[in-house]
């Protein structure tokens, strides 16, 4: 698969779906299963970078609402290296902020497990505060 097209038939394709859907409904359980146990996070802002590891993240999203339906979120790329390694760059809604995330997935025994997200705010709405 080459970069900027997606097989929407592919394992990876619906990783990636469900990373979308669980960032918007804020599905830990969800996220619980795709991160890899060795899943780091890296906000990239103001200049600087800020880390997460798994169980951080996972109290990030236990700690919000969901949003209401329909998730909204966009694939803009995928793209893989054999059937070993793969990346997926994508936007998502986290009102008020639109992100733009870089996921870098790791199958393992047979499924695509999340390793890395680094990630920043791509939009924020206008008239919300920072």
């Amino acid at each position: 698969m080459m970069d900027g097209q997606i097989d929407t038939n592919s394992d990876l394709h619906a990783a990636a779906l469900a990373y979308c859907d669980a960032v918007y409904f804020a599905k830990a359980d969800v996220f619980e299963d795709l991160c890899h146990d060795k899943f780091q996070m890296t906000l990239i802002e103001d200049g600087g970078a800020t880390f997460w590891d798994k169980a951080s993240y996972l109290e990030r999203v236990r700690g919000r609402e969901p949003f209401p339906a329909p998730a909204s979120y966009d694939l803009l790329g995928m793209d893989s290296a054999g059937d070993e390694i793969a990346r997926v760059h994508l936007t998502v809604d986290v009102p008020p902020f639109t992100y733009e995330d870089h996921l870098g997935f790791v199958r393992v025994d047979g499924s695509w497990k999340l390793l890395t997200k680094v990630f920043r705010v791509s939009a924020r709405r206008s008239g919300d505060a920072k």
